[in-house]
């Protein structure tokens, strides 16, 4: 009998301790994530006039192909991330959520990065961030609606 409540004590404290670890290491892995895009990006990547295409040097079939991988992972990442935000979920569903918008195609989904973005204290957080890597901070159009 003591036996069965040791076996069923651990079970459950094991699976509680899986949680937890599957929860910061996705918490960790999804601000690293979100750090090492917001780092990289061209400090003019908001404004209007910042290029969109996806490897515009590349041959279109290849061009094609890693358009085609880059949205199905945005997609992927979106589905985890919605089911990760469920109540009960472990995991960082918002901020895997974003990372899957970042990497789709979408009509507004400029505006919608900016909006956003284009928040002072949002911004200045990600400046901060940029400044601690030696980044030049993000410059942003004045104008509120994108092209």
């Amino acid at each position: 009998m003591h036996a069965e409540r040791l076996l069923a004590w651990l079970v459950e404290d094991l699976t509680w301790g899986a949680m937890l670890f599957l929860f910061v290491a996705t918490f960790a892995g999804s601000l690293l994530v979100v750090g090492l895009l917001l780092v990289t990006l061209p400090p003019t990547y908001f404004q209007n006039d910042h290029p969109r295409d996806f490897w515009p040097n590349r041959h279109p079939v290849l061009r094609l192909a890693g358009q085609i991988v880059k949205n199905l992972a945005g997609f992927v990442l979106l589905v985890v991330g919605i089911i990760l935000a469920l109540p009960g979920v472990p995991g960082q569903g918002i901020l895997t959520v974003l990372i899957g918008v970042m990497l789709l195609e979408f009509p507004g989904k400029r505006r919608l990065e900016r909006a956003i973005v284009g928040r002072p204290h949002i911004l200045t957080t990600i400046n901060r961030l940029r400044q601690r890597f030696r980044k030049p901070p993000l410059i942003l159009d004045r104008s509120p609606h994108p092209a």
